[in-house]
């Protein structure tokens, strides 16, 4: 069975209303560009930040990297036409804010159809308000409905920091509980996770020990909010060679003739089950996509 895989490990927020950082981002050696008109741009520069996004993304020359598009809520008043410049400008997908349940996606994904937009541009959500949390579950199994389009789940932390009144403080032990309420739900939607920004871009070892956080919840990958940032998070979110080593050396026992019927072998010494290998095939896949997009 082969497995395809498309590299999440980086989502770099760049503000639309900076046209130097939009053409910056084509040179990022980053997976995912979150290009923003959202949070990151003031009520007086939506407009401008909206026609700029448009022209760059139109323009193209992003090469492998996933481009998205965040929009204002539909409830404000820059929504509607946010939704509209995505739609023509065409990215691989729209990041949706605020998504508090099923129908918000749904809703969402309705005006797609109405706006003629491409059938294979996709609808990341973010996690970032009380009702997600109380949702996500409903939320995730959008992934399992090829008409809403959803494809990932983005943690917003520090919205939901501030709507939930918990501190994000070292370890996130107050986050800890939604964030793997989320890896569970999209896991089970069948969709990809990113973890939440670390403010502090400044704090090499603080960001490196919250990768390794992200990794060990199951994480796809993390959203950045500084270029400093994508090396560290491609090494935490990358296998190590030693675990693309085993992997590959799991599957070629299990692949021998005489282990064809085999739910458990033993390699090298140890015990391992065809679930090893199936998990095994996910670590060579997410290298060799990760080798291909080199």
């Amino acid at each position: 069975m082969t497995i395809s895989f498309k590299p999440r490990r980086s989502a770099l927020y760049m503000p639309g209303s900076n046209a130097r950082a939009l053409e910056k981002a084509k040179t990022l050696d980053v997976d995912c560009l979150l290009l923003d008109l959202e949070d990151a741009v003031t009520p007086d520069a939506k407009d401008l930040a909206r026609s700029q996004i448009v022209a760059a993304v139109s323009e193209g020359d992003y090469g492998e990297r996933e481009v998205v598009i965040r929009i204002n809520a539909l409830e404000t008043p820059w929504g509607d036409d946010d939704l509209a410049a995505a739609v023509k400008a065409n990215p691989d997908a729209i990041l949706v804010p605020k998504v508090n349940a099923p129908a918000d996606l749904q809703m969402i994904a309705h005006k797609l159809s109405v706006l003629g937009a491409s059938s294979d541009l996709k609808l990341w959500a973010m996690m970032e308000t009380p009702q997600a949390m109380l949702n996500a579950g409903a939320i995730g199994a959008c992934g399992r409905d090829g008409q809403v389009r959803l494809s990932c789940f983005v943690m917003g932390t520090n919205d939901l920091a501030k709507e939930t009144r918990a501190r994000l403080s070292p370890g996130r032990a107050a986050m800890t509980p939604w964030l793997m309420t989320c890896v569970a739900a999209a896991r089970a939607g069948g969709i990809d996770i990113l973890d939440g920004v670390y403010n502090a871009f400044q704090d090499e070892d603080g960001f490196a020990a919250e990768c390794a956080q992200g990794v060990d919840m199951g994480m796809d990958g993390k959203t950045l909010i500084h270029p400093k940032q994508i090396g560290p998070c491609h090494d935490a979110f990358s296998p190590s060679e030693e675990e693309i080593a085993w992997a590959r050396r799991i599957n070629e026992v299990f692949a021998l003739p005489e282990n064809a019927s085999k739910g458990a072998i033993q390699v090298d010494g140890k015990m391992v089950e065809r679930l090893h290998a199936e998990m095994g095939r996910r670590v060579i896949a997410i290298a060799d996509a990760i080798a291909a997009r080199a």
